[in-house]
């Protein structure tokens, strides 16, 4: 967005879509076909703006609460506009939705026959972050990237009439270790929001306090941690590749791509000796494209 800081966003829906640029790996590339890219950026910009209700990071000005019909009182009120999300998600499948991005949603959930239940995964976790900002175990974890995370793929596989439950089965491997290397990527940043995805448990194990964490750079005991956390999003995403061998044509590049994207992230933060405190290690691009070929030729 550009002008003043006080200037009121003109369209929320652009706003929110411009963001899929700076993705860690495109959201609808342009080898997909041209329905495929439609609908998979309907499914991305209703994933984008929940996050960022979450996340407390809507366009200023209270566009988005007000196409949600959330009082300008109650703008700010996460849980609010959640709520008032979800039933405007629940429009979309008996109804006119109020804003835009669920309009936008709706042909692609009629042609693609999708239900309620991933959508609603995805309020679910948004809602959490508001209420859960530690997690005692691994399995915790796991259960958060259950709605956070697994949804994404879930919708993917339907959107492309690929579903399986063995594909979804790997496809879930795949997006919980995506989540995994995101948060390790976020170390920092989810501190500052009062957010630890880091498993308590293992703290523990490592010696780690909360107060590690919040340092310029990243002491052993807290490398050793990252590094254990990183394997197990290497384990989980080496469990999932076999989902891109599965199908064929263009979803088997798309797919190879989230894969390799994850692996990439993971080299990345190895290169960076597990310090993840000073900002996010980002793959370099001909890391990612190393990391698709070997995808695809099945060798990870």
């Amino acid at each position: 967005m550009t002008g003043t800081g006080t200037a009121r966003p003109l369209d929320p829906e652009r706003g929110t879509l411009d963001k899929a640029a700076g993705e860690n790996f495109p959201v609808a590339p342009f080898f997909l076909p041209r329905a495929w890219r439609t609908d998979l950026m309907a499914v991305y910009g209703f994933a984008r703006l929940v996050d960022d209700i979450g996340d407390g990071d809507l366009a200023p000005g209270g566009a988005d609460a007000r196409l949600l019909g959330v009082s300008p009182e109650a703008a700010e009120d996460r849980l609010v506009l959640l709520d008032a999300f979800e039933a405007d998600l629940r429009r979309v499948f008996d109804g006119t939705p109020r804003h835009p991005l669920l309009r936008r949603l709706q042909p692609t959930v009629r042609r693609c026959s999708l239900t309620p239940e991933p959508f609603l995964g995805l309020i679910a976790a948004n809602r959490q972050d508001q209420l859960v900002g530690r997690y005692e175990t691994y399995d915790d974890l796991l259960a958060y990237c259950e709605l956070s995370a697994n949804p994404v793929g879930r919708l993917v596989l339907a959107v492309t009439g690929t579903a399986t439950p063995e594909r979804i089965r790997r496809s879930d491997m795949i997006c919980t270790a995506l989540q995994i290397v995101e948060h390790l990527q976020d170390v920092a940043e989810d501190l500052a929001r009062d957010r630890v995805y880091l498993p308590a448990a293992d703290m523990k194990r490592f010696h780690v306090q909360e107060a590690d964490l919040a340092t310029e750079s990243a002491g052993a005991s807290v490398r050793a941690l990252i590094a254990y956390e990183a394997q197990r999003a290497r384990d989980l995403l080496n469990e999932g590749a076999p989902l891109v061998g599965s199908v064929h044509g263009r979803l088997k590049l798309l797919l190879a791509g989230f894969v390799a994207g994850g692996r990439a992230a993971v080299h990345a933060i190895a290169a960076a000796e597990y310090d993840v405190l000073p900002g996010p290690p980002k793959p370099g691009k001909v890391r990612l494209l190393r990391e698709v070929g070997v995808t695809l030729r099945g060798e990870g």
